[in-house]
C-alpha cells in the first residue's frame, strides 16, 4: 500500500464523513471528509467529477422510472438527463403530460408540454434548447 493511501485512511479515520454540509469547529461550511467550502472550493476538476457521477445517478433513476427511455434516441436521452439533473425526480415526475406525449412518441406535444411549465419560465433558453432537442431529435451546438 502506498503512504499516501495510508494517508487517506487515517486521514478518513480523523475527519469522519459527513454527507451534508456542516460548520466544522473554526465555524465554516465544511463536507466530507474535510472539504472547507468557503476557503477552498471545488475545483473545476472536482465540479466535473461531481457533475458526472450526477448524470449517471440521472440516468440510473430515468432507466428505473420510464419504460419508455430504452427506446428513445441518444439526444432525447440527454434533454431527459439535463432536466432529471436540474429538477430531480419528484419534480420531474411531475410533468405528466411531457410523459405521456414522449410514451406516444409525440415529439411535438412533448416540447410543448416542456415550454408549457413554471421550469420554463425559471430557466428560459435552457427550456427552449431542451423542446428544440426533444422536437427535432438534434443537438446543433454546445457551448
Amino acid at each position: 500500500m502506498l503512504h499516501t493511501d495510508k494517508a487517506v485512511d487515517l486521514l478518513k479515520v480523523h475527519e469522519g464523513y459527513r454527507q451534508y454540509p456542516y460548520d466544522c469547529t473554526e465555524g465554516l461550511n465544511t463536507i466530507g471528509y474535510y472539504g472547507n467550502l468557503e476557503s477552498r472550493g471545488l475545483t473545476e476538476i472536482e465540479a466535473s467529477y461531481l457533475l458526472h457521477c450526477d448524470v449517471k445517478l440521472a440516468e440510473s433513476e430515468l432507466m428505473d422510472q420510464y419504460e419508455y427511455y430504452w427506446s428513445l434516441s441518444p439526444n432525447r436521452k440527454v434533454v431527459l438527463i439535463n432536466m432529471m439533473v436540474n429538477l430531480g425526480s419528484t419534480r420531474l415526475r411531475g410533468f405528466k403530460n411531457m410523459h405521456r406525449a414522449i410514451e406516444d412518441r409525440d415529439y411535438v406535444k412533448a416540447s410543448l408540454e416542456m415550454l408549457d411549465s413554471r421550469w420554463a419560465d425559471q430557466v428560459g433558453q435552457r427550456a427552449l434548447t431542451l423542446s428544440e432537442i426533444m422536437l427535432n431529435n438534434k443537438i446543433e451546438v454546445i457551448k
